[in-house]
């Protein structure tokens, strides 16, 4: 599969705004993790109502108990990591983990789509046709060596932890990404939304980090703290 330049571009673009919004809400204080994290979690809920309801049209239980699960639970976790059960004392640690998470789903996804758009060949599945294992494989790994060696040098926590994390983010990221394809292919759409030129929509954006999130946060309380 040849690199699509134009294609590239654009999301290139897109992606360094969206970077800039992004790393001002992570690294500000706490509080702007926090707005950002709440917009974050209503475009998302806007969006897979939107996404069920193409599905199955009335099926409002489901919306509910699916999008407490696949939405606000994560975005709950994340922000329980960054605030540490206090919305008023702004501890700086508690920054690394929420940021370890992003940047790997970050560096996941941008790797992936650069292998596979150089040297992908074998398709992934059925379900995203432009995945490839060259790119998954590709990605995974650049992902985990990259996150090990900036989380060991920054000195926060242990290189297993960090591998840990980032294999998590790599796998789960993978399997959000594919679970939110079914759900615009059985809605019959590209897209989730139109929140980002050449990304799609929140949902779109944010469907890694909805499903690594529960199974980093699950290593982080049972094994880190």
């Amino acid at each position: 599969m040849a690199l699509d330049s134009k294609a590239f571009k654009t999301r290139t673009l897109t992606a360094i705004v969206f970077v800039i919004i992004m790393l001002t809400g992570l690294l500000w204080n706490q509080s702007s993790f926090i707005v950002l994290f709440t917009i974050i979690h209503f475009g998302c809920w806007y969006e897979f109502v939107k996404l069920v309801k193409k599905i199955n049209p009335g099926s409002y239980k489901l919306i509910s108990f699916a999008g407490l699960v696949y939405i606000t639970l994560p975005i709950g976790l994340l922000l329980y990591m960054r605030t540490g059960n206090s919305v008023t004392y702004d501890n700086n640690f508690l920054k690394v983990i929420p940021c370890g998470i992003i940047f790997s789903i970050w560096i996941n996804d941008t790797m992936a789509y650069i292998v596979g758009s150089l040297i992908g060949k074998t398709p992934l599945t059925k379900i995203s046709p432009k995945k490839t294992w060259e790119g998954t494989i590709g990605g995974a790994l650049l992902c985990i060596v990259t996150i090990t060696l900036i989380g060991y040098a920054t000195g926060f926590y242990n290189y297993i932890n960090w591998i840990v994390i980032a294999t998590c983010c790599a796998i789960f990221g993978t399997l959000g990404d594919l679970l939110e394809s079914k759900l615009k292919r059985m809605a019959h759409v590209k897209d989730s939304g139109t929140l980002m030129p050449g990304h799609g929509g929140f949902l779109d954006r944010f469907d890694s980090l909805l499903i690594a999130t529960t199974f980093v946060a699950a290593y982080y309380f049972l094994v880190m703290l």
